[in-house]
């Protein structure tokens, strides 16, 4: 482990991390905003989810240095009467693990179908890019908002709450998985040919070890990259689908469900229930996509300018 975190400071990630005060910030900010929303149960003063702690009366509290805020809500409370900070940091905790898991999902099925596509070439390779290419001619919101639909007529509105984080996983994972397979399938073209691939064919290694233990490695470079970008991407989607009334229900907040939930009132006054969530996404979205730009230009030289 020690060998490692060395070789770690060494290399020429960590040197470029270290010279680029953007980067560092944006990493820092993320960092915090992911420790926070996961110990949201310990940090948040209020539980959004125990009913018992939430009065009616108290709903859309302004903030706490207003006329008529409480110092018990310093960033007020939403029409429900829920404290917006305690709910922002559960919401955001919803947001960051319906994004991860969604881009673990969209990357394990696109590096698949990239991996066979390019290893095997001929009709498999057409047959799955033409796949591809219908998927990528849909708008993905439209692909998830159609799946949204579906699954919410299907299982019925009350199952749907139940089960609305693993359905927003798989709808915004089956809707961007694309990205993923074209990305994978042009590297694995060009290393298909190279010697250490004909190596492990002489000696006698089957396809699957040859495309997941030699092949896949050489690949992650840019998968690393689309990674980055693609849990924004994920956060945005679950947000739009929420604001849209198809993602996460108003009594699990998420924060599209919050933005949405506050939309309504913001020209009645109550605009501290939008305005913090979406000043909230706007951040956590700003920094994971100024990491992805970092990452890029670090991980390729033709763009790293020093």
């Amino acid at each position: 482990m020690s060998d490692r975190w060395s070789r770690f400071r060494k290399s020429y990630l960590f040197y470029s991390f270290k010279r680029d005060p953007i980067a560092i910030a944006c990493f820092s900010i993320f960092i915090f905003l992911v420790v926070i929303s996961f110990a949201a149960p310990i940090v948040a003063p209020y539980n959004p989810y125990d009913t018992t702690t939430i009065d009616i009366m108290d709903s859309e509290l302004p903030p706490a240095w207003m006329e008529e805020g409480n110092e018990n809500f310093w960033l007020g409370t939403d029409i429900q009467g829920r404290d917006l900070y305690s709910t922002m940091l559960y919401g955001l905790r919803t947001s960051v693990i319906i994004g991860i898991f969604a881009v673990i999902f969209q990357a394990f099925v696109g590096i698949v179908v990239g991996l066979i596509s390019g290893y095997f070439g001929g009709r498999i390779d057409a047959f799955l890019m033409r796949i591809t290419d219908i998927q990528f001619s849909i708008p993905y919101l439209i692909v998830a908002i159609i799946a949204s639909a579906v699954f919410k007529i299907a299982f019925g509105a009350n199952r749907f709450e139940e089960l609305a984080i693993p359905l927003l996983v798989i709808i915004i994972g089956m809707s961007e998985w694309p990205k993923y397979a074209r990305t994978v399938r042009a590297s694995v073209l060009g290393e298909k040919s190279k010697e250490y691939v004909e190596a492990a064919r002489v000696i006698g290694l089957n396809n699957r070890l040859i495309m997941f233990r030699h092949i896949l490695p050489n690949t992650l470079t840019p998968v690393l990259v689309i990674s980055t970008i693609q849990v924004a991407q994920a956060v945005m989607s679950e947000a739009a689908l929420s604001f849209l009334g198809l993602g996460m229900p108003v009594t699990k907040p998420s924060l599209g469900s919050l933005i949405n939930l506050g939309f309504e009132y913001v020209f009645s006054g109550s605009w501290w229930i939008t305005l913090f969530p979406g000043l909230l996404l706007v951040t956590f979205v700003l920094v994971i996509l100024l990491l992805g730009d970092w990452l890029r230009d670090v991980l390729n030289p033709k763009l790293y300018k020093g």
